[in-house]
């Protein structure tokens, strides 16, 4: 789909080019023979997180496999995928459980996972020490600020619920995430819905020490970030398709090897996100990064998919009607 020949027309390239959203093309808007040019969107801005895109270019793998990355920065799951379903971009990492309740729902349809960022979901519930909150029963009776329908608010019922605590009984406030850690801070809420990534962000707001309790303790067959793309693609140009995931994983793996790296390389691209926010966000997605029992990283299995669908459904976020084979190509994902 992607494959540019120095026989076409640098006029011609010029339009398939602005017609597949792609960029960072030369003067003429060719590319060199062989070269794939495709564009990719981050999950949320230049953060920790996402660093391992912009460690995968600068250290060449993309370009090992014959593919010119335009990296973009994201701002969430409903961006990422209308970026996709319009050409924008042909790869977008993105909160995969969000995801698949928006598939289920029929909002957004065309696109599948090809390789899971974070094993596990990074969604937490996060409060300070001086609370005296330290498991989930103890939010009985207390104010829990979220992302306004965000996942992390659409699933807290299920969490709740598994734990052995009434819902009903936390009185939830959806906000701007922006404002999440602030409300915290001042002790307008008792605790708050968000990654666990933001942990150290929250304790420099707060200046005090920070509790997290993990969504996985109790949804363990959830999965955090993954990397998409759209059935289209994988159906022209799979080889395309396999070649940027592998790459990208590369990267992936090793940025949690080199942390320290990571963040440098990451600070390059965005000079005002701190190499220490960096090198600690990515400390702290490691564990989720890294599968159980030797599994190659990225892994997915269409069990876990399955069960997901599951929780979800049974959680009343979707109907049924959802398989795997509807949210993550099991052909191209890394198997465990």
């Amino acid at each position: 789909m992607f494959r540019r020949s120095r026989v076409l027309a640098a006029t011609l390239l010029a339009t398939a080019l602005a017609m597949s959203g792609c960029s960072g093309d030369d003067g003429d808007g060719a590319s060199a023979e062989g070269t794939d040019k495709v564009a990719y969107i981050t999950a949320f801005g230049a953060v920790g997180r996402d660093s391992f895109a912009w460690v995968a270019k600068e250290k060449g793998y993309f370009a090992e496999v014959g593919i010119e990355v335009d990296i973009k920065k994201g701002a969430g799951n409903a961006q990422n995928l209308t970026a996709l379903k319009s050409g924008q971009v042909q790869f977008a990492s993105l909160d995969f459980t969000g995801a698949v309740i928006q598939a289920g729902k029929g909002e957004f349809t065309d696109w599948r996972a090809v390789a899971a960022v974070h094993q596990q979901t990074l969604i937490s519930v996060m409060t300070t020490k001086d609370t005296d909150i330290t498991g989930p029963n103890d939010l009985a009776g207390k104010t829990m600020a979220t992302g306004k329908g965000s996942v992390t608010e659409l699933l807290f019922p299920a969490y709740a619920k598994l734990a052995g605590l009434d819902p009903a009984t936390v009185k939830i406030e959806g906000v701007q995430a922006t404002a999440l850690n602030g409300l915290m801070a001042s002790r307008q809420v008792d605790a708050l819905g968000t990654f666990l990534l933001s942990r150290d962000a929250l304790a420099a707001a707060s200046k005090k020490e920070v509790v997290v309790l993990p969504y996985s303790d109790y949804l363990r067959d959830l999965f955090g970030n993954a990397i998409i793309t759209t059935p289209g693609l994988i159906e022209k140009d799979s080889d395309l398709v396999r070649r940027f995931t592998g790459a990208l994983l590369k990267g992936l793996q090793y940025t949690v090897d080199h942390p320290e790296e990571a963040a440098t390389i990451l600070n390059k691209a965005e000079p005002t996100y701190p190499v220490a926010s960096g090198v600690g966000e990515i400390k702290a997605m490691t564990p989720y990064v890294v599968p159980a029992g030797g599994a190659p990283i990225g892994s997915m299995d269409e069990g876990r998919v399955a069960r997901t669908i599951a929780i979800l459904q049974g959680s009343g976020l979707m109907p049924s009607g959802l398989s795997p084979a509807n949210v993550v190509d099991l052909n191209i994902v890394p198997k465990t």
